[in-house]
């Protein structure tokens, strides 16, 4: 036989599509050639294949080798496909039968010593292998990963002969394993650690049982990332299908998997100086940004000092729960379904509106370090909230210590059960026409959103989303209509809306103008 069939996949985004890896043994000299789209590190197979070969004490055939990578249309990346290489050559020179690589799928790069070594994305190539009832061939280093596919039977194997002995039927490989580290998961920060900040304790709640987006507003150390952080604390556990989502794109990310702790819901925070193809992902070979790592997570953005080119990404995302990243070559899309929670300062000083008047940031730059935020951008964030530097009597040690995250976790759990079994999601996933079904108003609860609408001149995209805040707010207190307590409470949390021009904290003064000296300096300069 000199025509041999192996099967493998690539990667591509989060998606895993099968590749044929045709081999051919023809007369002629000897040569190797390797055709179907294959990057430089594909085509440097042909020299990890033969060394593999050769030092695994296997017969590498002299003749006129072609590879085929099918379908020929697919860019091929990576050291993956140097398992199905190797084995399909053997197979088409007689050393290993045909028929045993009709039914598998492998995985694996090869050392030139014939060691199977890692390769990254194998999750979702288990999962759709495990759709497909086949069974795959992994490197041993990645057998706990593989085996987060419940569905897939996968298998490890360490070399070369490993995985030739058992095509052959002259030996077993151990199935792949889920290898959890020794020792309970750290538990989430504990939500009764924050002193004070009954507001932002509400909104945090709220924005958990919802699915809400949430900004926090306020000085430096006032306890905004202190409230950010216990978020994960109160969201319920992820499902195994959302645990296997988020893995997924951790897999493809290049990070690897957290198999530790793979079923809690990401916390990502990346740095103020992270660029936009950081948070949206990108590059030359797409990798997921920081918006799709947060997958089914929180993304909490701390002190909001991102341009605004960079924060303008979000946009489109924090919508339609995916990111598609075009490049002049190919589209990969990656998932990213998740929720913000953004913290900054009221001015570039961070002191606007604080009762010690120490700020001293002029109207106009206070308007220029908030317009980084742009009013499509705010529209979509539910909840906006000033949070008020904390009283010193508030943080002596014998002060009194709000709920734990068990307690409001509690009430947030039962939220959400209310709003799945009402429409299958969260409030804030629900569609248009869903929200006018589910969040409808009594005619004075109608004229009281009206009203505000006028006078905060709000869009049509604020009023869905305050309609479905309040649904939430209605829900957590366990009350089948919305009613006008529960709209105004959603309506104020539009902070920003509120304040168009002002830029202290509503019934606070505005800050104080600068010296004489400092606008003299500027004129100068």
């Amino acid at each position: 036989m000199n025509l041999a069939l192996a099967h493998s996949r690539a990667r591509v985004g989060v998606h895993a599509p099968a590749v044929r890896v045709e081999v051919h043994l023809g007369g002629g000299l000897p040569h190797f050639s390797l055709v179907g789209l294959p990057a430089a590190a594909v085509r440097e197979s042909r020299e990890r294949v033969r060394a593999a070969i050769v030092n695994s004490q296997l017969e590498f055939p002299q003749r006129r080798i072609t590879v085929n990578l099918a379908p020929a249309d697919l860019p091929k990346e990576g050291g993956r496909y140097d398992l199905a290489i190797a084995l399909a050559i053997l197979a088409a020179s007689g050393q290993l039968p045909v028929q045993a690589l009709s039914d598998c799928e492998l995985l694996g790069e090869l050392a030139l010593t014939g060691e199977l070594k890692a390769v990254d994305g194998v999750l979702p190539a288990a999962l759709a292998a495990g759709a497909l009832g086949r069974p795959l061939i992994v490197p041993a280093a990645n057998g706990p990963e593989a085996a987060l596919a419940s569905g897939c039977r996968a298998r490890t194997a360490r070399t070369l002969l490993e995985a030739l002995a058992f095509l052959r039927g002259e030996g077993a490989l151990p199935d792949a394993e889920r290898s959890v580290p020794a020792g309970a998961a750290p538990a989430y920060p504990d939500l009764a650690d924050v002193r004070g900040q009954a507001s932002g304790r509400r909104a945090l709640e709220i924005a958990a049982a919802g699915a809400h987006h949430l900004l926090l507003v306020g000085p430096p150390g006032c306890g905004k990332t202190l409230l950010a952080s216990r978020l994960p604390g109160l969201l319920p556990e992820a499902s195994e299908a959302e645990a296997l989502e988020t893995a997924a794109v951790h897999s493809v990310s290049g990070r690897g998997v957290d198999l530790a702790h793979w079923r809690r819901r990401p916390f990502r925070a990346p740095h103020h100086l992270a660029s936009a193809v950081a948070i949206a992902g990108g590059g030359g070979n797409p990798r997921p940004g920081e918006i799709s790592l947060a997958h089914n997570g929180v993304l909490f953005l701390d002190e909001l000092e991102w341009s605004r080119y960079t924060l303008e990404v979000l946009r489109q995302p924090l919508e339609s729960g995916v990111i598609t990243v075009s490049r002049a070559a190919r589209q990969s899309d990656f998932p990213a379904r998740f929720q913000l929670v953004a913290a900054m300062n009221p001015c570039p000083c961070g002191w606007a509106g604080d009762p010690s008047g120490r700020c001293t940031c002029a109207a106009e730059a206070v308007q220029r370090y908030r317009a980084k935020l742009s009013g499509p951008l705010l529209d979509r964030i539910d909840l906006q909230l000033a949070v008020p530097r904390v009283p010193p009597e508030a943080l002596r040690p014998d002060a009194p210590r709000g709920e734990s995250s068990a307690v409001v976790r509690e009430r947030v759990l039962a939220a959400r059960a209310i709003q799945l079994g009402r429409s299958g999601v969260t409030n804030a996933a629900l569609s248009q026409a869903d929200t006018e079904i589910h969040c409808r108003l009594e005619p004075r609860e109608q004229q009281l959103l009206e009203h505000a609408m006028a006078r905060l001149q709000l869009s049509a995209r604020a009023m869905h989303r305050i309609l479905r805040l309040a649904r939430t707010i209605a829900d957590l207190d366990a009350q089948p209509d919305i009613g006008h307590a529960h709209l105004a409470e959603a309506l104020g949390y539009r902070l920003l809306d509120r304040q168009p021009q002002a830029p202290a904290f509503e019934g606070t003064k505005a800050p104080r103008r600068p010296l004489a000296g400092a606008r003299r300096t500027r004129r100068g300069a």
